[in-house]
């Protein structure tokens, strides 16, 4: 890792999957459906936590969750929730394992109305990836307008574990914002 190359502020350089995390899948525009699915899930994990440690355990949870594949993971239940929450590989907490079989339901309806999770996000940023002034991390916005919208649809539908800080935290991830520093090699 070469650690003069200019990156966000906030990359823990001493952490070879953080900074492959940001150089390789944070703030790239993301349109894959099961991608798109699993990011929201990390996401709403992430609530109290840090991002970093919710990476780390991102393969257990991909095993727990059927790799994110959402119609598998809508007919899970509470069986699973207790296969999942022994065998350790995820944060264990009951209300976010269930939040996510819960949500997956919601996304399937979702899916049905808009055609796609890709066309139900990015419908909020007019498709195309808008892209901030960021001088320094520190003093970035952390919700938007659109995060307030995007989280207010959400919970009217009755999704868990939402709020506009974690929606806004996801449209970055996933490209919908680019809030990478401008001084940063991938902006």
């Amino acid at each position: 890792m070469t650690q003069n190359i200019s990156r966000c502020g906030w990359v823990k350089l001493s952490d070879a999957t953080y900074v492959a995390y940001h150089d390789e899948e944070w703030g790239k525009p993301l349109h894959d459906d099961r991608a798109l699915f699993e990011l929201f899930c990390l996401e709403t994990q992430s609530a109290g936590l840090s991002w970093l440690t919710i990476l780390k355990k991102r393969d257990g949870y991909r095993n727990a969750f059927a790799s994110f594949v959402l119609e598998k993971v809508a007919h899970m239940g509470e069986m699973d929730v207790e296969r999942i929450l022994s065998e350790g590989e995820v944060i264990k907490s009951r209300p976010k394992i269930e939040a996510i079989l819960h949500n997956a339901k919601l996304f399937q309806a979702i899916a049905q109305e808009f055609g796609s999770l890709d066309t139900y996000f990015w419908n909020y940023v007019g498709g195309k990836t808008i892209v901030n002034d960021v001088s320094d991390y520190k003093t970035a916005a952390c919700t938007s307008t659109i995060s307030d919208t995007l989280t207010k649809d959400l919970k009217k539908r009755g999704f868990k574990f939402v709020g506009s800080t974690t929606i806004y935290a996801f449209m970055q991830a996933c490209g919908m914002v680019n809030d990478h520093e401008n001084s940063c090699r991938c902006k």
